[in-house]
C-alpha cells in the first residue's frame, strides 16, 4: 500500500472533509486553496464530492513544500469538519468511530462507504483499526493512503477530546512497525499509533527489562 495513492481510481471524498485542509492551514488559507486548485479541486464546497486522488495529491504537495507538521495540524481539524455518529461519548468509542467516519465521508462509484441506517461498511478505501490491549493501552493500525502525520493528528484530536475525566493529556506514540511483540507505557493512557502503509522494512519494537526500549530491523520488504 502506497502513501498518497488512492486504493481505487474512482474513490471520492466529500467537500466538508476536503475543507479541513483549508481550516488546518489557518492564516495560509489562500495557499491551501491554491494547492487544491492546482490539483483539480477549485473552490471546494461542502455539498460536493471530489476525487480522492486529487485530494491526496494536494496532501503530497503540502508535505513536500510546507512540511509534515502542517499535515498534523490538518488532521487535528478533521473532527471539526467530518461527520461522526451521535453515540460517540467516550475514548474507546471515539477511537473506533474514526474508521466509521472515514467511510461515511468517502464514496466509490457514487455509493457512500458506510450506511449509518444499516451499519453496513463497504471495502475499498482501507481502515483505521482499533485494538484494545488493556484498560490503559490501545493500538490504532492505519492502513489507508493518507500521510501518517495527518492520521496522527486525527487520533490525537479524538483521543484528547474524549479522554476520561482526570486525565490531563493522552500521548500518541508513533511506531513504524508491522508487529509489536511487547508494549510500554508512559502515562496513565497510551495509544500506540501503528502505521504500515509506507514502511520499507519490517521493524520489531520490544520492551527489555534491563535496557528499556530496543528496536531491530529485519530488512524485509513489506510491499
Amino acid at each position: 500500500m502506497a502513501q498518497f495513492k488512492a486504493f481505487e481510481n474512482n474513490a471520492e471524498v466529500n467537500g466538508q472533509t476536503v475543507l479541513s485542509i483549508v481550516d488546518g492551514m489557518g492564516t495560509y488559507r489562500e495557499t491551501a486553496l491554491a494547492i487544491l486548485k492546482e490539483n483539480g479541486i477549485d473552490s471546494p464546497r461542502k455539498d460536493r464530492w471530489y476525487s480522492q486522488q486529487s485530494w491526496l495529491n494536494a496532501f503530497k504537495k503540502i508535505s513536500d513544500s510546507i512540511g509534515k507538521a502542517t499535515l498534523f495540524s490538518i488532521g487535528k481539524r478533521m473532527p471539526e469538519n467530518a461527520e461522526f455518529p451521535p453515540y460517540v461519548n467516550d475514548l474507546q468509542k471515539a477511537l473506533a468511530a474514526i474508521d466509521v467516519a472515514y467511510h461515511m465521508n468517502h464514496r466509490i462509484n457514487g455509493t457512500v462507504m458506510f450506511d449509518p441506517g444499516t451499519g453496513k461498511m463497504l471495502e475499498g478505501i482501507g481502515h483505521y483499526k482499533l485494538d484494545r490491549i488493556d484498560d490503559k493501552t490501545y493500538k490504532m493500525v492505519c492502513k489507508n493512503p493518507y500521510p501518517s502525520e495527518f492520521d496522527r493528528g486525527i487520533i490525537d484530536a479524538m483521543a484528547n477530546r474524549f479522554k476520561p475525566e482526570g486525565i490531563p493529556r493522552i500521548h500518541i506514540e508513533t511506531f513504524m512497525t508491522v508487529s509489536i511483540p511487547g508494549t510500554y507505557l508512559s502515562g496513565p493512557i497510551h495509544i500506540l499509533f501503528q502505521y504500515v502503509k509506507k514502511i520499507k522494512c519490517v521493524k520489531h519494537i520490544r520492551r527489555n527489562a534491563t535496557t528499556g526500549l530496543q528496536r531491530e530491523g529485519t530488512g524485509e520488504k513489506t510491499g
